[in-house]
């Protein structure tokens, strides 16, 4: 990955921490995005932090352009964005808890895409990796608005792949179960962690998407087995 600019968004997150580690591992360019992120968060000459709010169509196409700007070029795009509520049924679900869950799951994937396509494809050996979550494929009662737009990130995702084959250009969604990070034992401290995924069975499939001889596979929902959430 010496040779690759990787652009990955909610760096900062419980899972991005493991991933943007991982890249940096592996003596890629990182650019690391988060609506509050530092230099300080992954010391090193090969990362670069971006503050960004990715609900925000502007912000997001500006930090694309700043990418392309400073390295002339984007070849990965992992997107690890998204947030959680739940504790409602459908019919007790209110306006603010649906618009957070479709801003922060499928808009704001829909907004990079958008603006990072374009940049990938002139790689010709692009690489998009979108985590989500398994309850993309597995309904669960009192989660309606998260899983909506958890299934609708996924299909956003493999949409893209079929337009975007003929420049060479994979796209991808890993649908993990609950990973076993310091921010969900917080959230969730009575749970048994065993139970959980490890984080770099998720870290070890998302750099193994983006390597150059994972040239054809694209379009795949992969679930990683674990609880629905």
């Amino acid at each position: 990955m010496k040779d690759k600019v990787v652009f990955i968004t909610g760096a900062k997150g419980g899972l991005g921490y493991f991933i943007t580690r991982r890249f940096l591992e592996t003596g890629a360019t990182v650019v690391g995005a988060s609506r509050s992120i530092s230099q300080q968060d992954f010391p090193g000459p090969n990362f670069t932090a971006l503050a960004v709010d990715f609900t925000e169509a502007v912000a997001v196409n500006n930090a694309v352009q700043s990418v392309i700007t400073r390295f002339g070029r984007l070849d990965v795009l992992v997107h690890l964005l998204g947030g959680f509520a739940g504790g409602q049924s459908v019919a007790e679900t209110d306006d603010a808890t649906w618009e957070q869950m479709r801003d922060l799951n499928v808009t704001s994937g829909f907004y990079v895409l958008r603006a990072a396509v374009p940049h990938l494809r002139k790689s010709g050996k692009g690489r998009i990796v979108a985590v989500g979550s398994l309850t993309a494929v597995e309904p669960h009662p009192q989660l309606g608005a998260y899983i909506t737009f958890k299934a609708a990130l996924a299909m956003l995702v493999r949409t893209v792949a079929l337009e975007n084959r003929d420049a060479g250009l994979t796209a991808n969604v890993v649908l993990p179960g609950t990973i076993d990070t310091p921010a969900n034992r917080k959230a969730m401290p009575n749970a048994d962690f065993s139970k959980w995924i490890q984080p770099r069975g998720v870290v070890n499939l998302v750099l193994s998407l983006t390597a150059d001889r994972a040239s054809k596979i694209t379009g795949t929902a992969i679930p990683i087995g674990g609880p629905n959430v």
